[in-house]
């Protein structure tokens, strides 16, 4: 007789889930919660998995009310076993169980079918609910009170539903109990606990409470009043899927609004504007007709005020006005300066405790830059002191505060000291690539430096023995070969590697001739399996990347 089928509604409320968190905490919990479902036998048809800065949220549908009864078969002693012997494997079956004698190809032996009622799905569930909580991996977890946890931040609450209005009781802790039929709204806007009868129910009662459950709609409605506001300023919004991503996992109950730059700042480069913006404050950028940085931006809160977020808009103004004051001050003291009377500072940064320091990894990189150049199509002289000046930014005020500007800053610097074009645009480029979808540098400079930079790399750690393995590549080595393979493939270069790789070596004063082999061998080797996986994830066909190695 077919069973009932039910749905599974699972919240866990808690405090403030980091943004960055989000998306893998969904995946594991749905895997982990489905993984115990099928160890357990219970099938289901889908699931489906929510997640708020406060809660993580479960349904899968299609459970049966019960695990499946099963017959095991057990294999007792042989046909001609001693009395007793038949007597103990009759004992330890349990009532009802049919015996029979069976012939085998190893004699004949005594058989028992034994039914095995299932378990009733609810106990089952508690159980892995409580071992998926016990277990969750969290990249960075606590504990709390006495005794409590681990998890991201403290749970508050703990829904389970098996069916219309069906709790499942969970207890992670002795003597605490959970509302498992309960949930709660927004924290400021809605603080009321209020009963779920379904998934149904459930969500649409959030959304009366001032919480949209799905991240997917809250950022597809901050998207929306973003675009509404800039249209309505005669503005564009600038598109940052990541930073839409990382603003609907900071909010609830999304706010869209509007603020002003100080126009003093507005001289400030773009992109140390827009770093204050996004990386620091979480505001999106706004373009004129002409596509420059307008002096607007647009900021989301998680709440709503009687004044219409005046008040908000307005603190969030003289926050940004503070970090602005602050860059503007590190823009202007760093331009007192030289970038070629910072060279010198970089002799106190360490690059590596074998490999030496930052400077010294500067005149190597000067001396490779140099011996690629002509490969690159570029000069020279501009290739060489693009790498004489391609990390001097690090010792500015401004790196020193907005590390994701390196070699940004750098380019401005480089101009504003009258360095050539080609120069200064090789100091802003030779960071990139930094991933598969990165822009390549095109420029025969800044080709020249960025490959320059990446060897000495990877020849230096694999000449002291630092290999990544696994999943451990402290050193981003691959993505290092990575970007040798894509500025020598995108730049159509031929280069003898060998040759560049002992030439690198050479640079360090640290290796032999018979080492130098050795470190070109292994690095030929380590950039072949890189760009075999390169080549696949393109959807190259297997066979056809199989060939050509």
């Amino acid at each position: 007789m077919p069973q009932n089928k039910k749905k599974l509604l699972l919240e866990l409320l808690s405090e403030e889930i980091p943004a960055r968190m989000q998306a893998r905490a969904t995946d594991d919990l749905k895997r982990l919660v489905c993984d115990g479902l099928k160890e357990a036998g219970l099938e289901f048809e889908s699931a489906e998995a929510f997640v708020t800065p406060r809660r993580l949220a479960l349904v899968v549908d299609g459970i049966p009310e019960k695990q499946p009864d099963i017959n095991e078969e057990r294999r007792g002693p042989r046909a001609d076993a001693p009395v007793h012997a038949v007597k103990g494997f009759k004992g330890s079956l349990p009532k009802g169980a049919k015996v029979e004698k069976r012939q085998t190809e190893k004699g004949e032996f005594f058989f028992a079918v034994v039914k095995q009622k299932g378990f009733p799905s609810d106990i089952l569930i508690g159980q892995i609910v409580i071992d998926v909580v016990r277990k969750f991996p969290w990249p960075k977890s606590m504990n709390w009170g006495e005794g409590h946890g681990p998890w991201v931040r403290p749970i508050h609450n703990i829904l389970c539903l098996f069916g219309p209005r069906a709790s499942i009781a969970i207890t992670l802790e002795p003597g605490r109990d959970f509302r498992t039929t309960e949930t709660m709204g927004h924290p400021f806007l809605s603080p009321k606990w209020f009963a779920v009868k379904n998934f149904a129910d459930y969500k649409a009662k959030l959304l009366a409470a001032q919480v949209m459950l799905d991240p997917a709609e809250r950022a597809s409605v901050i998207e929306a009043e973003a675009q509404k506001l800039a249209k309505k300023a005669k503005l564009k919004l600038k598109h940052d899927p990541g930073l839409l991503a990382e603003v609907a996992g900071l909010v609830e109950w999304p706010v869209v609004k509007m603020g002003s730059i100080d126009k003093a700042f507005m001289d400030l480069p773009p992109e140390v504007l827009t770093t204050v913006m996004r990386h620091h404050q979480k505001y999106f950028a706004l373009l004129d007709k002409k596509g420059k940085l307008a002096p607007k931006f647009i900021v989301v809160a998680n709440t709503e005020t009687k004044d219409r977020g005046k008040v908000m808009v307005a603190g969030n103004e003289r926050v940004l006005r503070a970090r602005l004051a602050d860059a503007k001050f590190f823009w202007d003291q760093d331009r007192k300066r030289t970038l070629e009377s910072r060279v010198q500072e970089l002799a106190g940064r360490v690059f590596h405790a074998q490999l030496g320091t930052v400077m010294d990894k500067v005149i190597r990189v000067e001396e490779l830059a140099s011996e690629l150049a002509e490969s690159c199509g570029a000069n020279s002289s501009d290739a060489r002191w693009a790498a004489r000046l391609c990390k001097a930014d690090l010792s500015t005020g401004m790196v020193a505060e907005f590390p994701i500007l390196q070699g940004v800053m750098g380019r401005y610097y480089a101009l504003n000291d009258g360095e050539n074009a080609n120069v200064a645009t090789a100091i802003a480029e030779h960071y990139g690539p930094q991933g598969p979808n990165d822009n390549c540098p095109s420029a025969p400079v800044s080709i020249a430096v960025a490959l320059a930079d990446r060897i000495d790399t990877l020849v230096g750690f694999f000449g002291i023995k630092e290999f990544p393995t696994g999943s451990k590549d402290p050193y981003a080595l691959r993505r290092s070969a990575l970007g040798v393979i894509r500025l020598i493939l995108e730049n159509d270069l031929r280069i003898n590697l060998s040759g560049i790789f002992e030439f690198a070596g050479q640079q360090y004063g640290q290796w032999d001739q018979g080492q130098f082999a050795e470190i070109s061998g292994d690095l030929l080797n380590f950039l072949n399996d890189r760009l075999t996986v390169a080549l696949r994830e393109k959807g190259f066909p297997h066979d056809l990347v199989n060939a050509l190695f």
